[in-house]
């Protein structure tokens, strides 16, 4: 998770850079790297999922319930991504091609890795939001922002099933950098690694190099953290909701005694 959702102050700026690298390619540290130098807020998927209002999280479930209706589709991604001048992570990196279509002038950016590396990472990942979906549903569902997980996670398993139609294995992330390059044309794609550091990517975006280090953001250590944190908190929540309830209770029984 990339901490506090970065916000657009102004919806007239337009997605000059899609980080296309699939989840745990350093989403977070490219979406820290995009904000320094293009000056200005970058939609990292996670944070804002779970970071933002309860309507940001519910229009996404709405894109990707339109994700058929084009005319609909690129109206609510359009709203989704106003003010933004990057991108990185899914839930917006499922719609590379319409994204493209409405930022042609967007340049894109694949962030990979070794990919039993990167299996293993994601692995992880999984393991942390293996709960089943009705006790998910249920635990989040009094709890605004958070009570759209469980319908976004299902939405991005089915999406990703039509785009790669492959289960997780070693061999998932070189064909979805396969799918990224076949939509993006040559001259707008940089392939890199976090590792290179700022060079090639400010050399891409004609972007001078910053002096401080590049960032290197542990997301999956965020996650896991901020996995534990929303289910204490709606156990929490539920605890005072159950609590309201019994002493309401208590209360109509003593007034009918």
């Amino acid at each position: 998770m990339g901490g506090v959702p970065s916000m657009p102050s102004d919806r007239t700026r337009t997605l000059q850079v899609i980080g296309a690298g699939y989840s745990r390619t350093g989403t977070v540290s490219m979406a820290l790297a995009l904000e320094k130098l293009l000056d200005g807020p970058v939609m990292h998927g996670g944070t804002h999922l779970f970071g933002r209002e309860d309507a940001y999280p519910k229009l996404w479930c709405e894109i990707f319930r339109q994700r058929n209706n084009k005319p609909v589709l690129m109206k609510l991604l359009r709203e989704a991504t106003a003010g933004f001048v990057g991108l990185t992570d899914a839930p917006g990196t499922m719609f590379l091609p319409e994204l493209l279509e409405l930022y042609p002038e967007a340049k894109v950016v694949l962030v990979t890795r070794d990919p039993h590396r990167w299996l293993r990472s994601m692995e992880l990942i999984m393991r942390n939001i293996g709960m089943k979906p009705w006790v998910l549903e249920a635990l989040l569902f009094p709890c605004p922002t958070w009570r759209w997980t469980p319908t976004v996670l299902g939405q991005m398993g089915e999406k990703e099933s039509e785009r790669l139609g492959i289960k997780l294995g070693p061999e998932y992330l070189p064909k979805y950098n396969e799918y990224v390059r076949a939509h993006v044309q040559p001259e707008k794609l940089l392939t890199m690694e976090l590792k290179e550091g700022w060079d090639p990517l400010a050399k891409f975006l004609d972007a001078p190099v910053p002096k401080e280090p590049f960032p290197r953001a542990n997301d999956a250590q965020a996650f896991e953290a901020y996995a534990r944190r929303i289910v204490v908190t709606a156990g929490l929540v539920w605890t005072g909701i159950l609590l309201a309830i019994g002493l309401a209770v208590w209360g109509t029984w003593q007034l009918s005694r």
